[in-house]
């Protein structure tokens, strides 16, 4: 998908912006962690007696509750009061994805995979880059958080999403064989009888929604938060993130949220019918311009992506192999990914604390406790 993207706001703003820092692997882990679920019946006791501070142990490895309270701090919503049971899930939410990413890092270590500092230090400035210094320094304060921990963590999900890189991404190869025989089994679907336009949204809605598809929760609930929301976004996709992971990180569209924000291809005819404004930004636009559109304090961030004309179409054309291809690559590399991840984690001995004691208290949360030793 083509690629393009508010300064300082609130501390929720300085969330949304550096991505990278919202949680641990986030955009990864909330795929992966079905693994944990996958595996949990087979989790084995624990040899060794974790420490008092212990929420769980992989292999042995030890996971403390403060490494959850920093991500629980990272990801918490400004001005939010959730009750004592919300917090408790979200925690334990936080520790499923901690257990994933730690079996990818001991991962990584045995396949000697290293992440130079420098691709930290490159990534990290990046993050922060739409913020200034005092207002990221303030943000980290009221959140109990430093530098060191932020860097930690971003080192931690680059290091995973290394291992999935090696171990999945690059496994994964379609050949011009099956692109072919996809072609023949879904030929219809490429023989179009009007001219269509292939475009992806951003939606951003100025009232709380009740349901959430995105990666990271993140959801604007006022005109306010809903402007800053959209204009965060411009920039970091004038920066160069990808739209496509904007859009899976920061929609609000339940329905194209989880792709990306794709729409697939419009025909022209439906288009025609939609409001002007929206209408206009694709059909007087160039491929791969993005424009904003709002209307009564909701903003959505349209990418033209590809026009299509009308006609029967054949994988000689670099557009169909290449749709084609991706869609293969898509699907496999799900498929993969899932089945990887469920590998290792049946290769671990597991104990998820935390998630025991829960089950011990019947619904009930855990009583307050001192932070647990760094």
């Amino acid at each position: 998908m083509a690629q393009l993207g508010v300064g300082p706001h609130t501390i929720a703003q300085m969330n949304r912006l550096a991505t990278p820092f919202a949680r641990p692997s986030l955009a990864l882990l909330s795929i992966l962690s079905m693994a944990i679920a996958s595996g949990a019946c087979q989790s084995k006791p624990a040899t060794p007696a974790a420490s008092a501070n212990a929420w769980a142990t992989v292999n042995g490895r030890e996971l403390k509750q403060d490494e959850v309270e920093k991500t629980y701090r990272r990801t918490a919503q400004d001005n939010a009061t959730p009750s004592d049971e919300e917090v408790a899930t979200a925690k334990l939410g936080i520790l499923n994805e901690l257990i994933v990413q730690d079996l990818l890092l001991a991962k990584a270590k045995e396949l000697k995979i290293e992440l130079p500092d420098a691709e930290v230090d490159k990534a990290f400035e990046e993050g922060k880059k739409n913020i200034t210094p005092e207002a990221f320094e303030k943000s980290l304060a009221a959140r109990n958080l430093t530098t060191a921990d932020m860097r930690d963590a971003l080192r931690r999900d680059m290091l995973a999403q290394k291992v999935v890189e090696q171990e999945v991404t690059k496994k994964v190869v379609v050949t011009d064989q099956e692109v072919t025989d996809f072609f023949n089994a879904n030929k219809a679907q490429f023989n179009r009888p009007e001219d269509a336009y292939h475009i992806a949204q951003i939606a951003v809605t100025p009232v709380p929604d009740q349901e959430i598809a995105n990666r990271s929760g993140d959801d604007a609930k006022t005109p306010q938060e809903a402007a800053a929301k959209a204009q965060m976004l411009m920039e970091r996709l004038k920066s160069g993130v990808a739209f496509g992971d904007l859009a899976a990180d920061f929609s609000e569209d339940p329905q194209s949220a989880p792709r990306g924000g794709d729409l697939g291809f419009i025909p022209i005819s439906r288009l025609q019918q939609a409001p002007p404004a929206l209408r206009d930004a694709v059909l007087k636009s160039e491929p791969g311009s993005v424009r904003v559109i709002s209307n009564a304090g909701a903003h959505t961030i349209i990418l033209f992506v590809a026009k299509d004309t009308a006609g029967q179409k054949d994988p000689s054309m670099p557009a169909v192999k290449d749709a084609i291809t991706s869609a293969l690559r898509g699907r496999r590399e799900q498929l993969l990914r899932a089945a990887y991840l469920t590998a290792i984690r049946n290769d671990a001995v597991v104990v998820n604390i935390l998630a025991n004691r829960l089950v011990d208290l019947k619904g009930k949360t855990l009583p307050a406790a001192p932070a647990a030793a760094k």
